[in-house]
């Protein structure tokens, strides 16, 4: 990253390593020293009203998660990110947990929205209003002092529902099953932050490359792409996906 310009990247979609839960064939060394750094690069590259998608989670270490990737988001702020949203990723089709654990079982993961400043794009995406067309309720609420409630949605009561309204930030996609690369994640859930951070002809960063998700979708979704990867295996599949 240290061979990219200053405040040439309009949106970074990656994950990063999870603390040390994968080698990588050996080859990775993560440690907070390093993501501290990545942060930086990544702060240094993101233009003004820019977006960093961070998805993480943490390991359980002696029965206690880590918090990392609290860590990480909160170092993000110091460093002069704004933490825009904390959003969810829930697996529609998660790991069942070992039985021995006395835990519930882990079904998602983070996704830190970072800005620079206040995001210059943010296109959302909208589903449709289960009582679409409908009028709303217009049965009178109270207050627990038993006075008639006059806050704004009393006063729309009766209002003809929307067609759509914007997602809630808890998004589902099931757990991405890959044998060219031990942690990819859903193609959809890259195509949706695209979607939402960025617009047509913009440039987009994954320094986390992997088997080349992000890039796929950014390349179908007609945005310039940059991708980093460590492991040279990994790079060439990555480039046969995204360059196809």
């Amino acid at each position: 990253m240290q061979q990219l310009k200053e405040c040439s990247i309009d949106l970074t979609v990656t994950s990063p390593p999870y603390d040390n839960l994968r080698t990588y064939e050996g080859s990775l060394e993560w440690n907070e020293g390093i993501w501290k750094q990545v942060l930086e690069q990544l702060y240094r590259v993101t233009k003004q009203g820019g977006v960093l998608v961070w998805v993480v989670g943490d390991a359980t270490i002696k029965g206690s998660e880590t918090g990392t990737s609290f860590k990480q988001a909160l170092y993000a702020k110091e460093i002069g990110f704004n933490l825009h949203d904390t959003m969810i990723w829930r697996k529609a089709n998660p790991t069942p947990n070992d039985t021995r654990q006395n835990r519930y079982r882990q079904s998602f993961e983070y996704m830190f929205i970072l800005s620079k400043g206040s995001p210059s794009n943010c296109n959302y995406i909208r589903e449709r209003c289960k009582m679409a067309g409908t009028k709303s309720s217009s049965t009178s609420q109270r207050k627990s002092n038993g006075c008639k409630r006059t806050d704004i949605a009393q006063r729309r009561s009766g209002q003809v529902v929307n067609e759509t309204k914007t997602l809630e930030n808890i998004w589902t996609y099931p757990v991405a099953r890959n044998n060219d690369h031990p942690a990819t994640f859903p193609w959809q859930l890259a195509h949706d932050h695209i979607r939402s951070w960025s617009n047509d002809g913009d440039t987009v960063l994954d320094p986390f490359m992997g088997s080349g998700t992000t890039g796929v979708a950014a390349k179908k979704l007609g945005r310039n792409f940059i991708g980093i990867e460590k492991l040279g295996k990994y790079f060439e599949i990555a480039k046969a996906r995204v360059c196809s």
